[in-house]
């Protein structure tokens, strides 16, 4: 049985586009304040520190005696170090303390042992049997992030431009995707996506995938089904070597709300003897209460 938690906690949940804190009082929540990430593999350490400012001034950090942070790119001893010192001066009082983001899935859903899956600009799978623990994934948008917002972006830049090297118009989805972009041809994709815009940019243009499925178009849901395929791989991947079958818990913003998606995810994990995926019906950052008091 866990322990209340007595006194100011504050919980960060660092996303590839956002950052949400809470703060506790009692575990009562107080303060609920969102920011730019300060996710160290998608901005400068600079704009991470004055993001996480931006935050801690709303949530009164001088006050706090514990925080609980989940991050992307946290894969070292080291990763959590660095986001500790850029945190600490924040709160100066308080014990910090640093995980990889889906461990705050889990939590989240009230399980202590299970598999997490994010999928949101980024993807990763992490998981726990109680004594061991198992990763898969997360190695971020140049080594992977299959199934993420930012893979689908990606995927449908490079489908609009291989029907343009096979002489082929614009279809549904290219035309979707051009006129978010502001780009009267497929041509311009190329400049574009090479240019200044982010990852954050590119995994906004997930929801046009999805649209597009939606209204019958044939490779966006195909780009959809192997994206479940994906992320039910990660989870499979730590439930092998944890010798566990759940639960499964889905989160992160497309996870949480793509239907499509879920149901993509649930059928891959099927045929492969898994039955247990559930979707995380609260933000992550609530889970850091619950592994303040752990």
């Amino acid at each position: 049985m866990k322990t209340p938690v007595v006194g100011a906690v504050v919980g960060l949940d660092i996303g590839g586009s956002k950052t949400r804190g809470i703060k506790w009082m009692d575990g009562t929540a107080v303060a609920d304040v969102s920011g730019g990430s300060a996710n160290v593999q998608n901005v400068s350490r600079a704009q991470a520190r004055s993001n996480l400012g931006g935050v801690f001034a709303g949530l009164d950090g001088e006050t706090v005696a514990r925080v609980v942070v989940g991050s992307g790119g946290i894969d070292t001893a080291d990763d959590a170090q660095a986001l500790t010192e850029l945190i600490q001066p924040l709160a100066p009082s308080a014990v910090v303390s640093v995980v990889h983001d889906t461990r705050l899935l889990l939590a989240a859903a009230g399980c202590s042992t299970g598999i997490a899956v994010i999928a949101g600009t980024g993807s990763a799978a992490w998981g726990t049997n109680g004594e061991d623990q198992a990763r898969a994934g997360g190695w971020g948008y140049l080594l992977g992030d299959e199934g993420s917002g930012y893979w689908f972006g990606r995927e449908a830049v490079r489908y609009s431009l291989e029907r343009m090297n096979n002489g082929l118009r614009p279809d549904e989805l290219t035309q979707a995707l051009l006129k978010s972009c502001g780009l009267t041809g497929p041509e311009g994709l190329i400049a574009l996506f090479h240019g200044d815009a982010g990852r954050e940019f590119w995994a906004a243009k997930s929801p046009l995938v999805f649209e597009c499925a939606a209204s019958g178009h044939t490779a966006s849901l195909d780009m959809i089904l192997q994206a479940g395929a994906d992320l039910a791989t990660l989870a499979a991947k730590c439930a092998e070597q944890l010798t566990i079958e759940g639960p499964i818990v889905l989160g992160g913003g497309l996870g949480m709300n793509q239907p499509t998606l879920q149901t993509a995810m649930r059928i891959a994990l099927v045929t492969r003897g898994l039955e247990t995926l559930q979707v995380l019906t609260q933000d992550p950052v609530f889970g850091a209460l619950q592994l303040a008091s752990d």
